[in-house]
């Protein structure tokens, strides 16, 4: 696992054209066989990059980038729960690391860093969604500690998609992981 090349910092709004390509890419590698077709057809780079730019000017969401030489390798967001089921928990909207970045230690310091800045919001615990079937991204939050704690349906912006929701109960813990 090589993490020492990874630099993590704040994403910023010039960083939108980047995130949204990276976004799209892998989100059409993670759910091509999950979503339904005319989801995947609707995803493009300018509207993502739209939602980016609105995203990255919100004071209430934490943006991250991780870069190894300059790249774009991975990003997370982070902020108020977007959905009832996550009760008073932070939420992790996001946390992408483009495949040939992949296994070196990102996702796991993203979230890390994702967790250290729930806490110092005020958050004392976090959850996430992970659309049923991704077992990939299952595996690795029950590596990093994640708990099932129930399951919720994302309206989403593409597709009405079932979630299981993972939690972590000591974000302290979970931001020492990183």
């Amino acid at each position: 696992m090589l993490t020492e090349s990874v630099r993590l910092r704040p994403a910023v709004a010039a960083d939108a054209p980047a995130i949204a390509a990276l976004h799209v890419a892998v989100w059409r590698d993670t759910y091509r066989d999950l979503a339904p077709p005319e989801a995947a057809a609707a995803l493009d780079v300018a509207r993502r990059q739209a939602r980016w730019e609105a995203t990255l000017a919100d004071p209430a969401q934490t943006a991250l980038v991780a870069e190894i030489d300059g790249a774009l390798a991975g990003f997370g967001l982070a902020g108020p729960p977007g959905d009832p089921a996550f009760g008073d928990r932070g939420e992790v909207k996001y946390l992408y690391v483009g495949r040939d970045f992949a296994r070196r230690g990102i996702g796991r310091r993203l979230l890390a860093a994702l967790a250290s800045a729930l806490a110092d919001q005020g958050y004392a615990a976090l959850g996430l969604g992970v659309v049923v079937g991704n077992d990939p991204a299952i595996a690795f939050y029950e590596a990093q500690g994640g708990r099932r704690a129930g399951a919720y349906t994302d309206p989403g912006p593409l597709w009405r998609s079932p979630n299981l929701l993972y939690a972590w109960d000591d974000l302290t813990a979970l931001a020492g992981r990183g």
